[in-house]
Formats: structure tokens, sequence, C-alpha cells
């Protein structure tokens, strides 16, 4: 089997090295032809001579893109890239600063041997991130599950299978959250124990404001069944409190309110003409190996 592992970068070369080095040591005695695709982001610091060890990839190709897109269109953007271009049956999409941690590949490659057409997924059971961030993710979790009725634990670390990767680079939603898209198109995923990892270096670039828009992205997918949701919730909710009706007990309709808009709003970043002419923007394409 043909294994491409996407990488999204920005600026981030010094982990993407230890990252290189960490996976090509967990796939030394696995059976499949692995090989990497790296999306840099446009990134804005000179790339240092790759000198990691590479000995048990096939390929190490680094998309060198013109304009700055952000993490999930780099993800889109690899994805089309390795739909249209590349030869392979798996894709395992995964963070280049070592939150996705390298020793679990093999157990997603386990999972996909014993379910060869299933999408496989890292569930996430533990974070090393601050607890104010925990906190912020717990409460993401909950309106996500309750505005969509969808329970999402997992992030990019998966092992998407040919089929399902042609069927997202179909879905506009893959261009604004690919956690959310894959949702949307496969039902019936295989999840696997996964745990998120510190980063190899310097502080997490995830600030509260990124995991708002990170939040919103993966709700938006989901906006018509957000909506109904929200508007069956308010009509309930008014006809409890309508007698005792105070700007206190208006406040969970106003939050309401303010969701829908931001989801409306967050819902315009789904652009397929965009996706279409995402390899529009690849500048150059390095071969590492």
């Amino acid at each position: 089997m043909k294994v491409k592992i996407l990488i999204p970068i920005y600026n981030d070369w010094q982990s993407l090295i230890k990252i290189l080095e960490n996976i090509n040591s967990e796939i030394a005695n696995l059976e499949h032809d692995f090989s990497v695709i790296i999306v840099n982001d446009a990134s804005t610091e000179n790339r240092p001579e790759i000198s990691a060890n590479v000995d048990n990839f096939s390929s190490v190709k680094i998309i060198n893109m013109k304009d700055n897109k952000g993490h999930a269109r780099c993800n889109a953007s690899g994805l089309k890239y390795i739909f249209e271009k590349e030869e392979f049956d798996y894709v395992i999409p995964m963070d280049g600063d070592g939150e996705d941690r390298p020793e679990e590949i093999k157990l997603l490659i386990k999972k996909m041997s014993e379910n060869p057409e299933k999408v496989i997924v890292g569930e996430r059971i533990k974070r090393s991130e601050s607890i104010f961030f925990k906190f912020c993710y717990f409460i993401h979790k909950i309106i996500t599950l309750t505005f969509t009725g969808k329970s999402i634990k997992f992030g990019n670390y998966t092992c998407v299978p040919k089929l399902i990767v042609e069927k997202m680079i179909n879905e506009k939603a893959t261009w604004s959250s690919f956690s959310g898209s894959l949702t949307k198109i496969s039902v019936n995923r295989i999840s696997t124990p996964s745990i998120r990892g510190e980063r190899y270096f310097g502080p997490t670039k995830m600030s509260f404001f990124k995991l708002l828009i990170h939040s919103l992205s993966i709700i938006s997918v989901f906006k018509y069944g957000v909506i109904f949701r929200s508007l069956l919730f308010s009509l309930i909710y008014l006809f409890l409190v309508y007698p005792k009706i105070t700007i206190i007990t208006i406040i969970p309709i106003v939050f309401i309110i303010a969701l829908i808009i931001s989801v409306l709003v967050i819902s315009k970043r789904e652009n397929i003409s965009e996706f279409d002419n995402a390899l529009s923007n690849i500048n150059n394409i390095e071969e590492i190996k």
C-alpha cells in the first residue's frame, strides 16, 4: 500500500526536521510504501537544509505556496495535489510540530490494515495544553455536540483511504475545516486512542482567537442543522421563561443569535471555487528525496 503523509508547515522548520526523523524511525519495520508531502504555507523564514534521516521514505517533497492560506487550507491544497498528481492508497495528515505523535502512526496503520475501506481517526484521550486551553476545548466539544448533534473528538491526525480523499476534494467544507468535512462525508469511522503531544520547539501557535475560528469552522459545516436546533431551542426556551422574562433570562437567546450570525459568516470560508483553483497557488515543488 502507498501511504502519503501530509504535513502543513509555516516557519517551524526545526520541528519539521525532528518529526521527519521520528516518523522515519517509526515506519522502519512497516511493510508499506511511505512518502511525505510537505506544504510550505509561504513561510517567511528561510528553510535550512533538510538534514534529517529519511531513508525509509520513498520520496519527500516540499510544495512551496505563493500566498499564506492558513493551516486548514494547506491541508485541503495538499489533499488536492496528492489526489491529482500522486499515486496513493491512503493519506495521513498530521501537524509538523510534534503535537501529532509519530509513534501513533503504527496504530493508524494497524487499524487501516484491519479496516481497509474505513477512515481511521485518532480520537483524543489526553491533551498536553494549559488548563485554560483544555477548558476552552471542552466547551467547544459541548457546543458542537449540542448544536450539530456530532461528537467530533479528532483533528487532522487520521488515515484516509483514496475514495474518501476524492469525496473530500469535491466538498467545499474541506476548504474551511478538515475534521468537519470528514465528519460530514464519512459516517462510519474507526477510532484509535491518540494523545495530543507537546510541541517540539516553542509555545503553541493556537491562540484563543484561532481556537474560536477553528471551532466555528467545524460547526459551520452543519449550519442548517445548527439553525434548526437553535430556533427550536429558542422557541422552547421562550415558552418556558415567557412569564418571568428578564434581561438575565434573555441572555441565552442573545448567545444563540450571536452563534447563528457567527456560523453564517464563517461558513463563507467554504469556497469551492477557491478550492478548485488551490493548485494555482503553488510556486514550486522541491524534491528532497
